[in-house]
Parts: structure tokens; C-alpha cells; sequence
């Protein structure tokens, strides 16, 4: 599996202050107190869904914003009144009301019934990359717990606007990803409570949306609903969506159908030859293995396709 590196990772490095409890650096009683802020390690998902061989969807958003007509502002400083701040980088900012599709704009500042997605899809992307399926893929206890602190502030966030009866598809898809994460997380019964309600609000609006069908299939699936995530996963998969053929072969093997999920990794190698390695590698597990589930199988990365 291909797994791209963290694109921005000295940006989302700023959101695990939580993990920041390493020793302070200091040579000499008269050497300045340095702290070190923990690197931020390789995420163990594709960041990118849709495409394993295409940059993360968060980086694509960051370069359209960059590239986009930039109008710079003079506003006051928040936190000093007396102090003029010249906004000069464009921001990603979505709707936060009344708007049932996906609409992302770029400017240096939010307007009303707004809000700057910025740091918050940041931050998601980088959860994603460990903890996108169940159970997450951490190494670091103090990393996770970094993540798992911020996580609860994001969803908490993310809630608040997604209350409205007329909030937009951008809050909403979301708030159903964090609340996810957090089940993922093991952050409370509540997150799976929130994720159902979300998934249906969502599919309300737009029951073809490839991402709403991929996360709610495996959410399912790996909550002990494979047979209601069926046809979530095949629309994702029709839908183009790559990482849904592994989370369907990972829920036929919930289902205890061999065959069924070997069949779906042969029309994965098919439509991603790029994948043969891995593709094979699975079925000769199935095979000869036993195994159940697919990420737990690729988490050698030694073996995993680089």
C-alpha cells in the first residue's frame, strides 16, 4: 500500500502541544529553557482515500488556495486591540449553514455564516493517517494521547456548528468524520452515537457522496454491522473510491466469506495494478492464514508495498 508522507506536518505539529511532555534540553545552568516539540510520526493510512497515488486532499486543497486571486486585509489584532494584523495567505473556508454540497472557497478571511477549516482539516488528516479504521495504528502512547486531546476540542467544535437543523454538508461530513475518529479513539460511546445521526443527515442530502459511503460502510462494518454496510462499500466502490475494495474485503472477512472477499481483491489488482503486491499478499494470508482482518495484516510495513 502506498502511504504518503505528511505534506504539512511542521503546520499540524502544532496541534499536539498534549504530547510536549519530553524532558527540557539545557547543557548549562545558564542555557535558556528550550522545548522541544515531538516530531509527528508517518501516518500508517493513506492520506488519500480516493487514490493512494495522488497527494493528500488537504494538500491539493492548500495549493488551489495558494494559487488562487489573494485580496490582503488589515484587521485588528484579537488579542492586542492596538495592534493592526495584515492577512496576507489564503485560508480554506466553507459554510457553515445552508449549503448542501461541498463548498470550499479560498480567502484570507471568513465572512459571515463562515468559518476558516484551515487548522481543523489539518489536524483531521493527520488523526486519518492513524486512526482512519479500528484499531487505530499508534507506536507513541504520548503521541496518541496528544491526538486524542485535540480530537475531543475538534468534534466538540465541529458539534456546536453541526446543531443547526440547516447546517452545511461541509460541517456535517466533518463532524461524522471526527466523531468516527473518536470511536475509533475510544473516546466514548457518544462518538458512535453522533457518527449514525450524522451518516444519516448526510445521506439525506447526498446519498451518492463517495466519502459519506466509504466512511459509513467501514464505520459499520467495523462495528459489527457487516451486512448493513454492504451496500455502502459497493456504492463507494463504484463511486471510484480505492480504499473501499480493502474495506470490503475486510468486511466479507467479518462475514466469514473467504471467497467472496478473494474475489473483490482480484477486482482490486485488476483496477489497480499498482496494488498487485499487496493485492496478492492479502489472498495468500486468506489462504493460508486465516487472517481476518486486512489492516491488521498490512501492518508490517516491511512487507507492506512502499
Amino acid at each position: 500500500m502506498t502511504i504518503k508522507p505528511l505534506a504539512y506536518a511542521l503546520i499540524a505539529a502544532s496541534f499536539l502541544t498534549a504530547c510536549s511532555t519530553q524532558p527540557l534540553k539545557q547543557n548549562k545552568s545558564t542555557d535558556p529553557i528550550v522545548y522541544t516539540e515531538p516530531d509527528v510520526s508517518a501516518p500508517f493510512y493513506a492520506l488519500n482515500p480516493f487514490s493512494y497515488d495522488a497527494p493528500p486532499p488537504f494538500e491539493i486543497e492548500l495549493k488551489k488556495a495558494a494559487a488562487a486571486p489573494l485580496t490582503k486585509m488589515v484587521v485588528t489584532d484579537p488579542n492586542n486591540p492596538a495592534k493592526q494584523l495584515t492577512l496576507d495567505t489564503n485560508k480554506l473556508i466553507v459554510p457553515t449553514v445552508n449549503s448542501n454540497q461541498r463548498a470550499m472557497k479560498y480567502a484570507v478571511l471568513a465572512g459571515k455564516d463562515e468559518i476558516d477549516i484551515t487548522a481543523i482539516d489539518d489536524f483531521l488528516q493527520l488523526v486519518e493517517g492513524k486512526a482512519r479504521h479500528y484499531p487505530p495504528q499508534f507506536t507513541d502512547r504520548q503521541e496518541r494521547r496528544g491526538y486524542e486531546s485535540k480530537l475531543k476540542q475538534v468534534s466538540t467544535e465541529l458539534d456546536k456548528l453541526a446543531e443547526a437543523n440547516n447546517a452545511s454538508f461541509d460541517i456535517l461530513i466533518r463532524a461524522f468524520k471526527a466523531s468516527i475518529l473518536g470511536r475509533n479513539l475510544d473516546l466514548g460511546s457518544s462518538y458512535t452515537t453522533k457518527s449514525l445521526k450524522y451518516a444519516q443527515r448526510i445521506l439525506k442530502i447526498n446519498q451518492d457522496d463517495p466519502e459519506a459511503n466509504l466512511w459509513f460502510g467501514f464505520s459499520l462494518s467495523e462495528g459489527g454491522g457487516q451486512k448493513e454496510a454492504l451496500p455502502y462499500l459497493d456504492k463507494a466502490m463504484k463511486l471510484n473510491v480505492q480504499e473501499a475494495y480493502l474495506s470490503s474485503v475486510n468486511n466479507y472477512l467479518g462475514m466469514e466469506q473467504k471467497k467472496a472477499a478473494i474475489q473483490t481483491l482480484k477486482n482490486y489488482k485488476v483496477k489497480y495494478p499498482e496494488e498487485a503486491q499487496v493485492a496478492d499478499r492479502l489472498i495468500d494470508e486468506i489462504q493460508t492464514q486465516g487472517r481476518y482482518n486486512v489492516w491488521q495484516i498490512l501492518k508490517n510495513p516491511a512487507q507492506s508495498k512502499k
